[in-house]
């Protein structure tokens, strides 16, 4: 028997997944109009706001599958109501890299990650090496510009 894998995920992730499911469940009935619309032109066979039509349509269709799967296997976890010394999903990571500047980062599911912001996916090659750790703990990643080493500084459930 299989087992449906959970998808943990953060309150905003998962009201991100829902506004986006929202948005395209509303362009259906346009994209239904545009292809009767392109229908009503004619030969199919060479009518091109036909196909484009048809190919929005499929494109709408998987993406409302693939964000209803999501959603049904979220796992909505407040980091708020977090705690201990291990970095865990959710927690708020302060690290020293070589050069003794601080980084912050979040662990947070794939919907959230955006290293720009300082969120990173627990998937990700960092994300990965920092679940587990502790405090003053050493973290080796490897990254496509090579190996990086950060000193695990701070962590925090906020």
């Amino acid at each position: 028997m299989a087992s449906i894998e959970k998808l943990p995920m953060l309150a905003e992730g998962q009201k991100m997944l829902t506004e986006e499911l929202a948005r395209l469940k509303a362009e259906r009935p346009l994209i239904i109009d545009a292809i009767e619309e392109a229908r009503a032109h004619g030969d199919l066979s060479e009518n091109a706001e036909y196909h484009a039509a048809k190919e929005r349509q499929g494109q709408i269709e998987a993406s409302i599958a693939d964000i209803e799967d999501r959603l049904s296997r979220a796992q909505v976890i407040d980091p708020s109501m977090l705690s201990g010394d291990k970095i865990v999903f959710g927690a708020t990571v302060t690290l020293l890299d070589d050069d003794e500047k601080p980084v912050r980062y979040q662990i947070v599911g794939q919907t959230e990650a955006d290293a720009k912001t300082g969120k990173i996916s627990y998937n990700s090659p960092l994300g990965r090496a920092l679940i587990g750790k502790k405090v003053d703990d050493e973290v080796e990643v490897t990254v496509p510009s090579g190996d990086r080493f950060y000193l695990v500084s701070k962590i925090e459930f906020i």
